[in-house]
């Protein structure tokens, strides 16, 4: 794949300047690599076969974090399938009895794997968000995307966690899903999209949700060798470079987000993180580097070519689109 093109020069072409940090009010966590599922399009390059996974004493130091600074309003914990982490239940439930607000990435099918009985039931009693995978709202592109029959159990799964509440417009619990493109393209207008699968869902299976991200595939790990083996790695760098959109920039999740890898390392984005790019400020290399996370408030942020992924069209980043 040629990566060529300089991203801070594009920045400066447009009079951005560099890209710097505002206040951090995020803290993603990355319990590790193991998943139940093997995605075509997972940058994680996540699978059931990983081993890679946060140890007790690195998630002691992230609730440490999390206690010293007031500032970050969320534990964002992803994976993986980070349900599988052995610390994942002792974080989400230390960061809700700090206040914070939770967000769980999940996949769905997670839920029917061997020990996971009680894991819709923990979710709703500890108020967790739930972000979770979903493709398509139709069998053969989620089928070919994530597997054989994981659509018939991802919406066993939305059926289970809307019976408990999930989704609901009335509750609390929130439920948020995901689309990413199932190909090399970008994806379509949100708003539209989330209307196309509030009737789908709900005609075909009475499920109810509250909002609809997309997210646009990044060419890293295992969608950037499909793109390599499908002839389409040039042809997709070039749609999201073409599609370069400054209004994006002042939203992008970097500025206000602290990546922090299963062994405790640094990012400035999960996606640094997959590419081992350590993160921009300096002397803050892991977890245990910083105590107060305003130090790095104006540092620089580390960055490549993959992040034209989400400054193309309308942007992209752990919240949907941007502009």
């Amino acid at each position: 794949m040629n990566w060529s093109v300089d991203f801070a020069e594009v920045l400066a072409q447009h009079g951005l300047g560099s890209l710097r940090r505002a206040s951090t009010v995020t803290l993603q966590v990355n319990v590790g690599k193991r998943c139940n599922q093997a995605c075509h399009h997972c940058h994680v390059d996540a699978g059931p076969k990983r081993t890679e996974i946060m140890n007790d004493a690195t998630a002691a130091r992230v609730i440490e974090l999390l206690a010293r600074n007031p500032q970050l309003g969320v534990l964002d914990v992803t994976g993986g399938a980070p349900e599988l982490a052995g610390c994942f239940r002792e974080l989400v439930t230390a960061a809700r009895r700090l206040g914070r607000r939770v967000i769980d990435r999940h996949n769905l099918t997670v839920l029917f794997e061997d020990g996971q009985e009680d894991l819709a039931l923990f979710l709703a009693g500890q108020r967790a968000e739930v972000v979770a995978s979903l493709p398509c709202y139709g069998e053969e592109n989620v089928d070919a995307q994530r597997g054989a029959g994981v659509f018939e159990k991802s919406i066993a799964a939305l059926r289970t966690l809307n019976a408990l509440g999930y989704g609901r417009p009335e509750s609390p619990l929130r439920l948020d899903l995901v689309y990413n493109p199932v190909g090399a393209f970008l994806p379509p207008r949100q708003d539209q999209l989330e209307a196309e699968y509030r009737e789908r869902l709900g005609e075909r299976f009475g499920i109810t949700f509250h909002h609809l991200l997309t997210i646009t595939n990044m060419p890293i790990n295992r969608f950037a060798a499909q793109l390599e083996r499908t002839g389409e790695a040039e042809r997709y760098m070039g749609l999201l470079v073409n599609h370069f959109n400054p209004a994006t920039v002042p939203g992008l999740m970097c500025r206000e987000l602290v990546s922090v890898g299963w062994d405790g390392r640094l990012y400035d984005c999960d996606f640094n993180q997959m590419l081992e790019l350590p993160i921009g400020a300096p002397r803050a290399g892991t977890i245990w580097d910083v105590d107060d996370l305003a130090a790095l408030d104006g540092a620089a942020i580390a960055t490549g070519p993959h992040c034209f992924g989400c400054t193309a069209g309308a942007g992209s980043g752990c919240g949907g689109t941007i502009a």
